[in-house]
Parts: structure tokens; C-alpha cells; sequence
């Protein structure tokens, strides 16, 4: 018999819903962020060799998200304890700090609210699920990876500089597009517009040079 689960995952556009939970960091508010870019992440497990080089490689590129005026929060079921001991040994390995913060959730509350696993998943160690939230609280991304390959942190960093050159809703980034490469005009939506005399598709697919740069 096919049995039928009740979805609650978020959509892009919804709001997110707010939380409080132990990080590496202190207490920690998610409302604190508000007016701020937030990207919340998953790991599968710390002390795990995949999730070890996505940290190593994100405390690296801190400085780019901070740059956008983003803020990097990881989220995995492991307690906090185990958090510090994972930092502390990346440190002891590598000789870099992770300075943003890693919350515990020990009850995939977190997990299950932001669709990162499923309702019915017992554990939260087969997927590493991305996040990227508006200032206004609103989910405007999602990516999802298996547990077996890691993030690309240079596709992150695209997607949050091109989501928010795109967010007055004036321009629209194409494929592959890089920041300072040209974007895309949003369509017209009146027969006028339609009909004036440009190129037979300018009104629906227009280039524009890129005039926001970084």
C-alpha cells in the first residue's frame, strides 16, 4: 500500500521558520540575523572526511560571504561537545580557525523544519543540504548533495552574488552567469512592448551589460 506523507518542506519564497539552539559561538537566535544574508548549512557528521574538507574550505572563504554581508551557519545533529572537539581538531590539523557558527541539533527539529531531511528520516547523515535566506527571512535557494561528495564553495559564493544581484527583480542572471558578465533584461508583459519596433525576441530575451559589478 503506498503510503502518503505529509509535506511541510519549504518552498522558495516561503519564510522560514525561527529557531534557538547551542552553537560554537554561544546562543544562538536566528531572528538576530534579520536584515542580514544567511546561508544555513548540514553536514552529515562531524570527524567525517568530506564534511572535514567542506569546513576547511569554508573557514577559508569566510571572508568572501562576510564580504556580501552573509553569515555562514552549520547545523548537524552531533552535540555540541562533539562541535568544539571537530573545531579543535581541524585547528590542531590545519592550523585554521572556524570562526562562524556550528549548531547542534540533536532532535532534527532544525533539520526537519528547513526540509533537510524527511519526516520520517531517523537520522540526518545522508545528505548536506544548503539554505540561502534573504534578508527578509525568506528562502531564495536550495542545494542538496549527497553525503559522498562535498560542497563546491565557489558555486555558493555564485549563487549568493548572483541571487543577490537579481533581487530588485529588474534582472535576471543567465546560465553560467559571473558577476560583471552580462544579464538578462526581464521580459515584457504587454502587447505594446511586444510590438515595438527592436529584434523579434528582444522582448523576452534582452542582454544587459552589468552595471551593479561585484
Amino acid at each position: 500500500m503506498e503510503r502518503h506523507v505529509e509535506d511541510n518542506s519549504l518552498r522558495i519564497g516561503d519564510q522560514v521558520p525561527h529557531f534557538t539552539a547551542r552553537s560554537t559561538q554561544g546562543p544562538l537566535d536566528l531572528g538576530d540575523y534579520a536584515g542580514k544574508w544567511v546561508i544555513l548549512f548540514s553536514h552529515p557528521a562531524d570527524f567525517t572526511p568530506v564534511c572535514t574538507s567542506e569546513f576547511v574550505a569554508l573557514a577559508r572563504a569566510a571572508d568572501k560571504f562576510a564580504e556580501r554581508d552573509c553569515t555562514l551557519i552549520g547545523v548537524s545533529i552531533d552535540s555540541l561537545y562533539s562541535h568544539l572537539a571537530w573545531i579543535r581538531m581541524i585547528y590542531d590539523m590545519t592550523g585554521i580557525e572556524v570562526g562562524f557558527p556550528i549548531v547542534e541539533d540533536p532532535t532534527m527539529e532544525i533539520a526537519r523544519a528547513f526540509g533537510m531531511i524527511g519526516p520520517e528520516a531517523h537520522d540526518a547523515s545522508s545528505i548536506r543540504a544548503t539554505c540561502f535566506i534573504d534578508p527578509d527571512g525568506k528562502l531564495q535557494a536550495t542545494t542538496c548533495y549527497p553525503a559522498n561528495v562535498g560542497r563546491s564553495i565557489p558555486e555558493m559564493i555564485r549563487l549568493l552574488k548572483a541571487l543577490q544581484r537579481v533581487s530588485d527583480g529588474d534582472v535576471l542572471a543567465p546560465a553560467d552567469w559571473q558577476p560583471g558578465s552580462d544579464l538578462l533584461r526581464a521580459p515584457r508583459e504587454t502587447v505594446a512592448d511586444v510590438l515595438r519596433p527592436e529584434g523579434a525576441s528582444d522582448w523576452f530575451f534582452k542582454t544587459v551589460k552589468d552595471e551593479g559589478g561585484e
